[in-house]
């Protein structure tokens, strides 16, 4: 899960970023803000919101914040992963975009609605989204600390604009695009998480819910995702209690409570373990901002 201070790099920004032989290795995770990844190579299994998509080269992935995302990739045959991607905390930018009331409206809507699916698999204008990220790349360099955030604008908001075009000719051939999800059992055992992971955990018990053997429940979700149920309800649990953090005045005993663990101990320990601070320090470390 990301933790980026946006007051002091608006923008986490990377280009063609690559990684082989299992470089990348990747758990369930989130963002504070939005995540656009432009994947030039690779391929896979995405699970986003409790749904499998098929990595491929050339697709565009928008991840909005707070949404638990993880990728499962193939090395065989000498396959890479290689990526673009800008993350960063849209009501920062907000303002830039208020002079175009559309694409403003468009801007808001990808971080604040429900999106159709996370994923663009063909656009018109490849060239453009390389080169936009490429140019950025390339001034990065040369920007100073004080132009850091003006700069980044005039990269989103081309970027926007792109998408913004691309998006609203996808809307008009959406059944072209759709892809097929194969991981439907793995999709219902992360609907049963979302559902119980406020409540105690147990294997078998799920097992009993989904009329799967325990053993063949957990092969298959470390076949698709690379990490155990118990990890991923671990993480998800961590993940409520971080928005609970930040929204709510609850104390830390409540919250532990609401995400299924009654020994308050464990759960700041199982917290740090993820976040690498205490929920106290984190509450404390979101506040001042």
């Amino acid at each position: 899960m990301s933790t980026s201070n946006f007051s002091e790099e608006p923008l986490y920004f990377a280009y063609r970023r690559k990684s082989v032989n299992n470089e990348h290795l990747e758990t369930f995770h989130s963002h504070l803000g939005v995540e656009i990844l432009y994947i030039h190579q690779g391929r896979g299994t995405m699970i986003v919101d409790n749904n499998s998509y098929d990595i491929k080269s050339g697709m565009l992935c928008i991840f909005q914040p707070n949404q638990l995302h993880h990728l499962t990739l193939d090395y065989t045959d000498g396959q890479c992963f290689e990526r673009s991607l800008a993350i960063f905390e849209p009501t920062m930018f907000e303002a830039y975009f208020e002079k175009w009331p559309r694409l403003h409206s468009f801007y808001r809507y990808i971080h604040l609605e429900k999106l159709p699916s996370p994923c663009i698999y063909e656009f018109h204008d490849a060239d453009l989204l390389d080169g936009l990220f490429r140019n950025m790349h390339n001034q990065l360099h040369t920007q100073r600390d004080t132009d850091r955030h003006e700069e980044s604008s005039l990269f989103l908001i081309p970027l926007y604009r792109w998408l913004k075009q691309e998006w609203e000719q996808l809307n008009e051939h959406a059944p072209a695009y759709r892809t097929r999800r194969k991981n439907y059992q793995v999709e219902h055992i992360l609907n049963w998480v979302e559902t119980h992971y406020s409540e105690p955990y147990s294997l078998d018990r799920m097992a009993r819910a989904l009329h799967l053997s325990p053993f063949y429940l957990s092969h298959l979700f470390k076949e698709a995702t690379g990490i155990n149920i118990s990890e991923y309800m671990a993480t998800r649990r961590v993940h409520q209690s971080v928005l609970l953090l930040i929204t709510t005045n609850k104390p830390v005993s409540l919250i532990a409570e609401e995400i299924g663990l009654t020994n308050s101990s464990y759960f700041c320990k199982l917290f740090k373990s993820h976040m690498g601070i205490t929920p106290h320090q984190y509450r404390k470390k979101w506040t001042r901002h």
